[in-house]
């Protein structure tokens, strides 16, 4: 499979947790209307929303390790979803422990930079969540039937996967105990350096903001420019009012007209792009991330709709960021965010005393909710992008345990799926309900490798196979119920 193809499985893989989002989103941007300067403190609704959101849109790492994992799962199996948080929680446990980090490196915590403390703290994210969704995926897809020698079988097929999750998952984290906060420190560094530039300073830094978020390392600029690592802290001094009028609030502004008008209309041209069968299935998400990102201007939930199946759409969509900043910064229309740039902080902050002409900000939305419409309308028509709604039909692949002789075998041995109510297993054997229990042909499944037949009632009959057996209850479960099993050899018994 090409990397486009691939992508685009990771972007249809993400469309699960991103289902979630908008509703984290929501609970968070309405409880911070009901209680802008507490945010739950001075009211139990709002503590209710700020927290119930804080629950989903907190967790971001885990919904995307669980959800990329098992939407990328061959069979969507469980198994793989367990994995992928898994290698996520032993990320966290190590990246994302300062302790850990000077156990390796022989660094003292005492002596760490605040960018490599910050570095650490920020090493759990979206991307981590999805890199290690992707990982376990790929172990699942490609081990989940592997057997291990008899002495050892329990801890084969499914059971494996968790195994070499954990161990990919470790080497990862050493890898980037090193690398995490080497790259952390250098995008702190370039922040730093254009944060002297004015106008032009902000639109690098609004381009750069969008850029880094599907490496979740967009967060290192923002420890820059909107809080307080260099001193600059826009967003408490623009509340605050102790910055500087016509200076501070100048890194908040500009997001306001791509969050707020620009991103929800882009997913109006996603929607009007898609195919007419599909848009019924993506309209509830494309509208619910939508209104999310005008009330709020939380805008992972679109990002991520499109940044994996349209990656050169997404690089516009940071370069259209970056000229929304720069527009704003340079004609000084400022208001400002405490949560994101959406219509309830633009609410807030319209009247505050550094607040300058923010209304120019409304005109300004329009035009970008025109810019973005067309922009992206015409890139998906011209160059027929897979964003949501316009995914290739999926051509089956083949299964490979749908070709597992010995799974037909057994199926056709015990009559058939027609016969059968029930296929589970256990470590050794077949767990199966029938419904008639007679046509069992005793003799070919002792034939085929069965160690030993047990009845249970008038319906129920364990096969005893050994280790493999969930692998066959899976394979025999995969048969379509519509095989003609006919043409199935199965062995002759000799006493």
């Amino acid at each position: 499979m090409n990397i486009l193809g691939y992508l685009q499985k990771i972007g249809k893989a993400l469309m699960v947790p991103i289902a979630v989002l908008p509703a984290g989103g929501l609970m968070l941007g309405l409880g911070y209307a009901l209680d802008p300067s507490g945010w739950g403190a001075n009211n139990p609704l709002a503590a209710v929303l700020v927290y119930g959101g804080k629950g989903i849109m907190d967790n971001q790492a885990w919904l995307f390790a669980v959800g990329v994992a098992y939407g990328l799962a061959k069979d969507n199996n469980g198994a793989a979803a367990l994995s992928g948080l898994l290698g996520l929680l032993i990320v966290e446990m190590i990246v994302g422990n300062t302790a850990v980090i000077s156990q390796i490196t022989g660094v003292p915590v005492a002596d760490m930079s605040s960018s490599e403390l910050i570095a650490s703290a920020a090493a759990v994210s979206a991307f981590t969540g999805i890199m290690m969704g992707i990982v376990a995926a790929t172990l699942y897809n490609r081990f989940h039937t592997i057997k291990l020698p008899a002495a050892l079988g329990f801890f084969g097929g499914k059971r494996f996967v968790p195994i070499v999750t954990s161990l990919a998952s470790i080497l990862i984290s050493v890898v980037m105990v090193y690398v995490w906060p080497a790259v952390y420190g250098s995008l702190v560094n370039f922040g730093v350096s254009i944060s002297e530039m004015g106008a032009a300073g902000a639109g690098i830094y609004g381009f750069f903001n969008r850029l880094l978020i599907p490496v979740g390392l967009h967060h290192a600029l923002n420890q820059v420019f909107i809080f307080d690592l260099v001193g600059i802290n826009d967003i408490s001094k623009f509340w605050s009012g102790t910055g500087e009028l016509g200076v501070t609030g100048m890194y908040q502004a500009g997001f306001f007209p791509f969050m707020g008008y620009g991103l929800p209309a882009a997913c109006l041209a996603m929607y009007h792009c898609a195919k007419p069968e599909n848009k019924k299935r993506v309209g509830g998400i494309l509208g619910a991330s939508a209104l999310t990102a005008i009330l709020t201007g939380v805008t992972e939930p679109i990002e991520f709709a499109f940044m994996f199946v349209a990656p050169a759409l997404y690089v516009v969509h940071a370069l259209l960021a970056a000229l929304s900043l720069y527009i704003a910064a340079s004609m000084q229309w400022f208001a400002g965010f405490t949560f994101s740039g959406g219509l309830i902080d633009f609410i807030l902050s319209f009247n505050l005393p550094l607040a300058i002409k923010p209304y120019m900000l409304i005109l300004q939305g329009f035009a970008f909710a025109v810019i973005y419409y067309s922009v992206f309308r015409f890139a998906i028509v011209k160059f027929d992008l897979k964003t949501p709604g316009r995914e290739d039909a999926e051509v089956a692949e083949e299964n490979e345990t749908t070709t597992n002789e010995k799974a037909a075998q057994y199926l056709k041995a015990l009559g058939g799926h027609s016969n059968l109510t029930s296929i589970d297993s256990c470590i050794t054997r077949l767990r199966l309900t029938l419904k008639d229990i007679s046509i069992v042909d005793e003799r070919t499944l002792k034939a085929i490798g069965a160690m030993g037949v047990v009845k249970i009632g008038a319906n129920n009959l364990q096969v005893i196979i050994g280790t493999e057996a969930e692998e066959v209850a899976h394979s025999m479960k995969l048969i379509p119920e519509t095989r003609d099993l006919s043409d199935v050899v199965v062995p002759s018994f000799s006493a």
